[in-house]
């Protein structure tokens, strides 16, 4: 690698993790936003909300790392044309392909970075989510023990409690419950206790009454008890099965997937390989989505007002690459016979970088005609 290759790459690296930074940071206030009004809803500790958010920030990335990418090349190679640096090695012998080396040994480093993340680091951290998130809907205390709030656990159902003891009594409690159609359930208790039982959670009340309001009949019904077992099981959802999903699947367990795991993924093999497929799919365009915006403006040359053509140009390229990998993703996902499609985005993004870097090896071919008039006017004058 030579000196000016080294240059390039490290100022493409340092670009790079500037435009990750920043992008990570804004993708993940919009996660941490509707994720903290779901976790405080449920009355969990801001310790919760950082686990979950950290777990979420491996896919927040493995998305975000290719327009990072794109982002750092344009912006260098944006700089190194506007100083005239890229002039000069053009000069020194370098063709475009020379140049290209630095920008694909980058792109390389990305696409591994993403292969390890799409591959290994995501269904990890989306398995690890999933359970945390099963946690906390079974989390009977974190979802109903809060005091002086009513909170509502599920559509339909209230819950309030006034005050817990030290002890781990509840005094004061009210439940409504309108699920049943055609009434309306009430419960008051002066005390309460929540106790575990063989199928779920139970709330023992004591020394309160239960109405019930006939909404037909417009009758009421009053019973008054010193103790009452309120089962909280249907109440809180807390089936503990959980089933694996191909997303919380790594590519190795999915590539030598049993009968036994493709029934419990509910998946066939074809939507196995449309899924592994789909990952590396990720690393490969980050690769070449940064040929392409390099190869975009290094058409420009020199210019002293800039190549903003050149980078309105690498724009559209990247979503014209990017509308047809969404388009060939809703087809593989009704069919998924069609999952070797999934590279054909990419396939056409490296012919597109080719095609530019031979167009700024060959800047000469079109303009000839319009320099031959020029000079036929020249020496008519």
């Amino acid at each position: 690698m030579g000196r000016f290759d080294k240059y390039m790459l490290q100022q493409l690296l340092m670009l790079f993790g500037f435009f990750s930074l920043v992008l990570a940071l804004v993708f993940w206030v919009n996660k941490a936003v509707s994720l903290l009004d779901w976790l405080m809803g449920d009355g969990q500790s801001a310790s919760t909300f950082v686990q979950l958010t950290l777990l979420s920030l491996p896919t927040i990335l493995v998305n975000l790392l290719p327009i990072a990418a794109f982002a750092a090349t344009v912006y260098v190679t944006n700089r190194l044309a506007s100083e005239s640096e890229l002039v000069v090695v053009q000069a020194a012998g370098y063709s475009p392909y020379r140049l290209a080396r630095s920008v694909l040994i980058f792109g390389a480093i990305v696409g591994v970075m993403i292969a390890v993340l799409a591959h290994m680091l995501v269904p990890l951290s989306q398995r690890e989510l999933d359970l945390r998130r099963a946690e906390i809907t079974r989390d009977v205390t974190a979802r109903l023990l809060t005091e002086g709030s009513f909170v509502h656990p599920v559509k339909g159902v209230t819950f309030y409690v006034r005050n817990i003891t030290a002890a781990g009594e509840l005094e004061d409690v009210y439940i409504s419950n309108t699920r049943t159609e055609g009434e309306r359930q009430g419960f008051m208790a002066r005390k309460a206790l929540i106790v575990k039982d063989d199928t779920g959670p139970m709330l023992l009340l004591f020394d309160g009454m239960s109405q019930v309001f006939d909404l037909e009949d417009n009758r009421l019904s009053v019973t008054r008890f010193d103790s009452f077992a309120y089962s909280l099981a249907g109440l809180l959802n807390t089936n503990p099965n959980q089933r694996r999903t191909m997303r919380s699947t790594d590519s190795v367990d999915l590539l030598s997937a049993g009968p036994a795991l493709l029934t419990e993924l509910n998946a066939s093999r074809l939507e196995v390989l449309a899924e592994v497929a789909q990952r590396t799919n990720k690393a490969v365009q980050g690769l070449v989505i940064c040929l392409v915006g390099f190869g975009a403006l290094l058409i420009g040359g020199f210019s002293r007002f800039g190549l903003w053509r050149q980078i309105l140009l690498a724009i559209l390229l990247l979503v014209i690459v990017k509308s047809l990998d969404n388009g060939f993703g809703g087809a593989i996902d009704d069919d998924p016979r069609l999952w070797p499609l999934r590279y054909l985005a990419s396939i056409l993004a490296v012919f597109m970088a080719l095609a530019l870097m031979w167009k700024a090896a060959h800047p000469r071919l079109r303009p000839r005609k319009a320099d031959a008039v020029r000079d036929n006017r020249g020496e008519a004058r």
